[in-house]
């Protein structure tokens, strides 16, 4: 590890705020890749007449199950069928939320939505789901579109910033020009358009956004590259017959990703943020899918809910300020005027 590269994981660490808040997003991020393990309407792990059963990674029918079933799927939470199967000695491993963010919670006794209780944590919405398994689901669909649009746009405006940056001249202007007409388009209007002939899913946002989000590091990485390509060590390689992509790629752009990297944290944001926008207008993820967006036109529409409300404002909240704090400790990691120790 080089002297540099230690200075920076120290001021990154010295940054207690962003350090610790870098920890708890992994957390739970990483906790919400095995939501299925943590809130699902099928037990985890079954026994019944010598037979063990795995129904939260297969879908066994009801005659798989018990002898006189019919070859429909099992409803694990069906009163009679819970009855014979525990009449015939078998038990089952529940997770600690028993319902999917699409699970109709059964039973409330009051109609929905229905307050927090010991058997929903945060409540259910106006259409008896469990308001916590659809944040679980919600917080995993979110992180994971922001991870991808995030990624991708990064390397394609990395790209198109380089080339910019480095040959200059003609390409650059008419890249500019390009990207000022590009960047005026009415993106919600041509989403409506798009809404309007098919149905929008994860991936037709996804590339959707990627159409117009690859423009926000364009501009910074043009600049170092612009700042870059006149240096002596670059003209010196260049003399020496180094080939135009080795000049980019090795002696160019590490220095370039210094000011990248520390964007990177707040595209993340944004791109979470994008994805909660579109889904509280009704332009984003298809009906009924887990999304903190509509878990927010859910507290809009449910005023006589607020825990409704008070749950979508915390998750997007919290999320947010968690990805703002790492990204303020990763500029303080790679600000040249910080000391090792966060001192200046």
């Amino acid at each position: 590890m080089t002297p540099i590269t230690r200075r920076r994981l120290a001021n990154f660490r010295a940054n207690r705020r962003g350090f610790w808040s870098l920890w708890v997003f992994l957390l739970l991020f990483f906790l919400t890749l095995f939501a299925e393990f943590i809130a699902n309407d099928r037990p985890l792990v079954a026994h019944v007449d010598g037979k063990w059963l795995f129904p939260v990674a297969i879908g066994y029918a009801e005659e798989d199950v018990l002898p006189d079933g019919l070859p429909v799927t099992m409803d694990w939470h069906d009163p009679e069928l819970r009855k014979e199967f525990a009449d015939r000695g078998g038990w089952a491993v529940w997770p600690p939320i028993p319902y999917r963010h699409d699970t109709v919670v059964r039973d409330l006794g009051r109609p929905s939505p229905a307050p927090p209780s010991a058997r929903n944590w945060l409540g259910t919405d106006d259409q008896g789901r469990d308001v916590m398994a659809r944040v679980i689901y919600g917080f995993r669909i979110s992180v994971l579109f922001g991870f991808t649009l995030t990624l991708v746009s990064s390397v394609i405006g990395i790209a198109a910033g380089a080339v910019q940056g480095y040959y200059g001249g003609w390409v650059d202007l008419g890249f500019q020009r390009f990207i000022e007409v590009w960047s005026g388009m009415p993106q919600l209007y041509l989403l409506i358009i798009l809404a309007s002939v098919i149905e929008p899913s994860f991936w037709t946002l996804l590339v959707f956004l990627l159409l117009f989000s690859w423009m926000g590091l364009t501009g910074v990485v043009r600049a170092e590259f612009l700042r870059g390509r006149n240096l002596d060590y670059v003209r010196a390689a260049r003399a020496m017959g180094v080939s135009d992509t080795a000049l980019m790629v090795r002696h160019i752009l590490p220095n370039a990703m210094v000011a990248t990297l520390t964007f990177l944290p707040f595209i993340l944001s944004g791109s979470v943020t994008v994805l909660a926008s579109l889904d509280f207008l009704g332009f984003g993820l298809p009906p009924g899918s887990a999304s903190l967006g509509e878990l927010v036109s859910q507290g809009k529409n449910n005023l006589q809910a607020p825990w409704l409300g008070i749950t979508a404002f915390c998750v997007l909240g919290g999320v947010l300020t968690l990805l703002i704090f790492v990204g303020e400790a990763v500029r303080d990691a790679f600000d040249p005027r910080k000391l090792p120790g966060g001192g200046r």
